[in-house]
């Protein structure tokens, strides 16, 4: 099958199926799903004030599909993002709570250091495990959610909450220690309002993605993470340690996952909160699948993902019939098209292709 079947042409018959049936979905329940196609896409694209909000949830599923995708090149599947984009909230919240800062170009890179550093911390532990006690990846980190958000509960109600509130939350950061909203990138000539949490970490994730590229199809580091993904056998064979790539790969994963926390921390809430993750680690595994764990497919997957939010929220405030449990559903399909039922689309293209190649099934 060409390559460009398998990047674009596989992904867009799996989301053209998910909507069928979303259709399918909306019209059981008495309702136009044409109409109802028109309010999500008119709610998410069709003004300044949508495109904020779907620029915004882009971004979390920007760092978090990037995440799950550096691991998956070493065929590591950390399902642990929601835990180390927790955490790497606190390392955010800390960083920001510690110094009094006198702007925001001087608290960024601070954050931005103690966001993943945090993140790479809780995903150093299941790596550990994993390259030395074969431990396997899928169960450590996805139970170090449990814990990480156990922890958290446990220090925004006894620890870190502010005095004199009830709320379990850290106080609210210093001015000089908030990132500007959109109205920052309406001033360099893009049309945003400010009136949504779209903020400069969504400039910082469009650099993320450059700089995963940059690490994974032009480093050695990067070269050396794809060859042991390929076949490990094959890797030690030509002297990359299993250990080194493993902690590497799930070091620099969970560092990007502990990143989500500028956008959702520091640049919306302006204060640790609980949940502040709210699903974009789990998202972010159909983000990285829909888009062949290579960077620009994450980012536009992130901005359909990004879509389906926004547009599903507007479309439950015009369509009452379409409860919030139907945006899920919807939600869940494309997650389940794009990525569990995968195959069902792609052996069929393969067998085309095939057979216009040989003239045999």
């Amino acid at each position: 099958m060409p390559r460009w079947a398998d990047v674009a042409l596989v992904p867009l018959i799996n989301l053209v199926l998910a909507f069928l049936v979303s259709g399918l979905v909306v019209l059981y329940i008495g309702e136009n799903p044409i109409e109802a196609l028109v309010i999500m896409i008119r709610g998410a694209v069709g003004s300044a004030y949508g495109w904020g909000y779907t620029l915004f949830y882009a971004t979390n599923f920007i760092f978090t599909g990037l995440a799950v995708a550096v691991a998956f090149h070493a065929r590591l599947f950390n399902i642990g993002g929601e835990g180390q984009a927790a955490i790497g909230g606190l390392g955010v919240a800390l960083v920001c709570l510690a110094v009094p800062w006198p702007h925001w170009l001087l608290a960024l890179p601070a954050a931005i250091v103690g966001g993943a550093v945090f993140g790479a911390a809780w995903a150093a532990i299941p790596a550990y495990l994993q390259a030395r006690r074969g431990s396997h990846i899928v169960i450590t980190t996805i139970m170090f959610n449990f814990i990480a958000s156990a922890l958290l509960v446990y220090l925004l109600v006894d620890v870190l909450k502010a005095p004199g509130q009830m709320s379990p939350e850290t106080a609210r950061f210093p001015e000089g220690a908030t990132l500007p909203n959109a109205g920052v990138l309406a001033a360099i000539g893009l049309p945003f309002r400010p009136s949504t949490p779209l903020n400069l970490a969504f400039l910082l994730a469009i650099l993320c993605c450059w700089l995963v590229w940059l690490l994974i199809w032009r480093t050695r580091l990067g070269y050396q993470i794809r060859a042991f993904g390929h076949s490990e056998p094959a890797a030690v064979y030509a002297g990359i340690s299993p250990f080194r790539i493993t902690m590497l790969a799930m070091l620099i994963s969970g560092a990007l996952a502990g990143l989500m926390a500028i956008n959702s921390v520091m640049g919306e809430a302006e204060r640790l909160v609980l949940d502040s993750v709210q699903g974009a680690g789990f998202i972010g595994i159909a983000v990285a699948l829909m888009g062949r764990s290579h960077p620009l497919g994450v980012f536009l997957a992130a901005i359909l993902f990004g879509i389906l939010y926004q547009g599903g929220a507007e479309l439950e405030f015009e369509m009452p019939a379409v409860s919030r449990e139907m945006i899920v559903v919807i939600q869940a399909l494309v997650i389940l098209f794009t990525g569990a039922l995968d195959n069902m689309v792609r052996l069929p293209v393969e067998r085309f292709y095939l057979h216009r190649r040989t003239g045999h099934l």
